[in-house]
C-alpha cells in the first residue's frame, strides 16, 4: 500500500476486522474470507483509492469471492444494509467491475487455509483436533495483521501450524512436513517471531477483536480463551 495517500495499514486492519465480522454473519465458508482478503489486498496494491471508498472495496470484494466460493453468493442488498445504506447497488457493481478489470479476472489462488489443511494432514493432525483450530485462529488473527502480508500463504500456513504445535505441547517439525511445505525450520523464524509478536499483542487487544470473540465460540473450540 506504498502508493496510497489517504489510507494505510490501521486502515485496512479495521476493515479486515470488520470483515471477519460480516462475513461471519453471512454464514460464508471459511475459503470466502481468505479469497476476500486477497482481493482486497491485490486491488490496493495496484489501485489508488480514497478513505471513503475503502469499506465499498471491502463489500464489493466479498461479493467476487462470494461468487468464486459459494454455491448462492452473498445478496447486494445486505452487503449494502452492513454499511448503513453509505453505498448504492449501482456504485457496489462498479466497484465489483473495477475490481475485476484491476486483476485481469484473475481469481484462482491458494490460500493459507488451503496450505494449512494439506500441512496438517501430512503432520498427522485432523481438522477436529484442538492444535488445528488454534492454527485456524493464528492464520485469521494473520489476516488482519499488515506485517503479515509480506510472507507467502504457504509459509503462513506452516509457520502458524508449528506454533500451534509449540503452544499445545505436540510434535513441531517433521521430515514430512519439511518434504511437504518445502521449508525447513530456519527459513520459518521471521515469519513466527512476527507471528509470536503478533499473538501476544491480541492478548490484550481492545479493539479489533473480532476474530477473538469468534474463536471464542463453542464451534471452533474457544481455543481463543485457552492462552
Amino acid at each position: 500500500m506504498f502508493h496510497q495517500n489517504d489510507i494505510n495499514s490501521k486502515h485496512r486492519a479495521i476493515l479486515i476486522n470488520w470483515l471477519v465480522d460480516v462475513h461471519f454473519q453471512f454464514g460464508l465458508k471459511d475459503e470466502t474470507l481468505f479469497h476476500t482478503v486477497n482481493l482486497i489486498d491485490r486491488y490496493l496494491s495496484c489501485v489508488t483509492i480514497s478513505m471513503k471508498d475503502l469499506q465499498l472495496v471491502g463489500i464489493a470484494a466479498v461479493l467476487v469471492s462470494s461468487k468464486f466460493e459459494e454455491i448462492y453468493c452473498a445478496e447486494s442488498e445486505k452487503l449494502i444494509d452492513m454499511t448503513d445504506n453509505s453505498y448504492t447497488k449501482e456504485e457496489l457493481f462498479l466497484m465489483e467491475g473495477n475490481i475485476l478489470n484491476a486483476l485481469g479476472f484473475k481469481l484462482n489462488v491458494t490460500s493459507s487455509l488451503t496450505f494449512l489443511d494439506r500441512y496438517s494432514k501430512v503432520h498427522g493432525i485432523s481438522q477436529s483436533n484442538k492444535t488445528y483450530m488454534v492454527a485456524r485462529y493464528l492464520l485469521e488473527l494473520a489476516l488482519v495483521d499488515y506485517k503479515m502480508v509480506k510472507y507467502a500463504p504457504s509459509k503462513i500456513a506452516v509457520s502458524a501450524l508449528c506454533f500451534a504445535c509449540k503452544l499445545t505441547n505436540t510434535v513441531e517439525w517433521s521430515d514430512t512436513l519439511a518434504k511437504v511445505s518445502q521449508y525447513n525450520q530456519t527459513e520459518i523464524i521471521p515469519c513466527l517471531q512476527n507471528m509470536t509478536v503478533m499473538f501476544i499483542e491480541q492478548k490484550d487487544q481492545t479493539n479489533l477483536r473480532a476474530v477473538k470473540e469468534k474463536f471464542g465460540l463453542p464451534r471452533y473450540g474457544k481455543v481463543s480463551q485457552l492462552f
